[in-house]
């Protein structure tokens, strides 16, 4: 398993891309949210292979999590995508992403050349989509979120989209990688939890590496490098990735 962080900013940041993550095995490719900045990164990525992505899955019902999604559509539609496509949301964003699509590009939903398939779940299931296992859990933000963990069968990672830790107990134990928002470096405001925060509860759960992103645009441009050292200096792998950065398990 592979990810590469196409975006890992806050929903008003001017010079980071929203945040969003393509999980890449030799058989499966899942994007995690589709903001406006978002989708533009996948097309640098993919370099014309519109059939790239099987699926994307969306946290939540932010815009900057879902609102790249009839570009994405468009696109695949002007580029004469003939793959199935599937998106895994929830109930309430299934009605969203109805809504945004015709408001975005009428009669776009009644075109679509390929057959898309769109699959509701819910908090504490488990699904199986071609060789991932894919798990959802309620985390706690302004909004519903469920966090994503994702299992190849030797790798485990979990995105937590926006918000804190999921609610369900050990939902994040043992992991290889988890791809965690934090707003600012040691104050947990409403719906976001903070850079000290996700660490202290890394080292808890035994989380091998952690993944900082969605970071506050303030406390990156002014104040990350000061403290840059001292978040690598735990007992628990960190990183800071940049956009279009991979990570490979």
């Amino acid at each position: 398993m592979k990810i590469v962080f196409l975006g890992v900013g806050e929903a008003f940041d001017e010079n980071y891309p929203n945040n969003s993550a393509l999980v890449l095995t030799d058989k499966t490719s899942l994007m995690i949210d589709c903001g406006d900045s978002a989708v533009r990164q996948l097309w640098k990525y993919n370099k014309g292979d519109h059939n790239l992505v099987d699926a994307i899955y969306i946290t939540h019902r932010h815009s900057d999590h879902l609102f790249g999604l009839p570009a994405m559509l468009s696109r695949f539609l002007e580029e004469k995508r003939s793959k199935s496509f599937t998106i895994i949301c929830t109930q309430p964003i299934h009605e969203d992403i109805k809504n945004i699509t015709k408001y975005a590009y009428q009669g776009l939903e009644s075109n679509f050349p390929f057959k898309l398939n769109i699959i509701d779940i819910e908090d504490g299931q488990t699904i199986d989509f071609q060789d991932l296992k894919l798990s959802f859990s309620l985390a706690r933000h302004s909004t519903d979120v469920l966090a994503i963990k994702i299992d190849d069968g030797n790798n485990t990672t979990c995105y937590s989209g926006d918000g804190m830790f999921s609610l369900r107990e050990g939902f994040y134990k043992d992991l290889d990688l988890l791809i965690q928002e934090t707003y600012l470096y040691d104050k947990e405001i409403i719906g976001h939890a903070c850079v000290t925060g996700a660490i202290k509860f890394a080292e808890e759960n035994n989380i091998k590496c952690l993944a900082l992103v969605h970071l506050n645009k303030h406390f990156r441009k002014s104040e990350l490098d000061k403290v840059r050292d001292k978040i690598k200096s735990g007992k628990v792998k960190v990183i800071i990735p940049e956009p279009l950065e991979e990570y490979n398990f």
